[in-house]
């Protein structure tokens, strides 16, 4: 019997714990693991205390037809990456790996081309996780280093 790779072991549960997740349009989990081990874990979905986008039975930003990667501000979610970093220690993440998995929430595709928005890419930055893998197959991810994202945020707005 062959073993899965540690990649996809985590993915698959990041993948699992999208599941939670409560947006109308894509849903994502996402965890994070250092030295072999899961600190936390996060999906989107309303701030505790709030009705989510599914108790609602709609979406603010699909309403007003506001374009993919626009206007987060009108989003009710926390978004994964997000609720996975508020639920740990940054000196537990400090190094730490995030794994992120999308799914479309309408037809429950992987989202092959998912990615962190920039506000949860500061996030991500500031917590010190040193790698983001993104699944974009049920085999496939990509590794990002986030040092790259460094690097493209101090690239001027206009070169972009």
């Amino acid at each position: 019997m062959e073993r899965i790779s540690k990649e996809n072991y985590y993915l698959d549960i990041a993948q699992t714990v999208l599941e939670r997740a409560t947006c109308l349009r894509r849903v994502y989990g996402a965890i994070i693991v250092k030295n072999d081990e899961i600190i936390s874990t996060g999906y989107n979905g309303a701030p505790r205390g709030r009705r989510n986008c599914v108790d609602m039975g709609y979406c603010t930003r699909e309403a007003m037809a506001v374009p993919r990667g626009e206007r987060y501000e009108l989003c009710r979610s926390v978004h994964a990456e997000a609720n996975a970093i508020i639920s740990a220690a940054r000196r537990d993440m400090v190094g730490a790996t995030l794994y992120l998995v999308g799914r479309n929430a309408q037809t429950g595709e992987l989202l092959s081309d998912a990615t962190s928005c920039s506000m949860c890419r500061r996030t991500v930055i500031n917590a010190g996780i040193a790698r983001v893998v993104i699944r974009r197959t049920p085999t496939e991810y990509e590794v990002v280093d986030v040092q790259d994202w460094v690097k493209e945020d101090d690239l001027p707005q206009l070169a972009r």
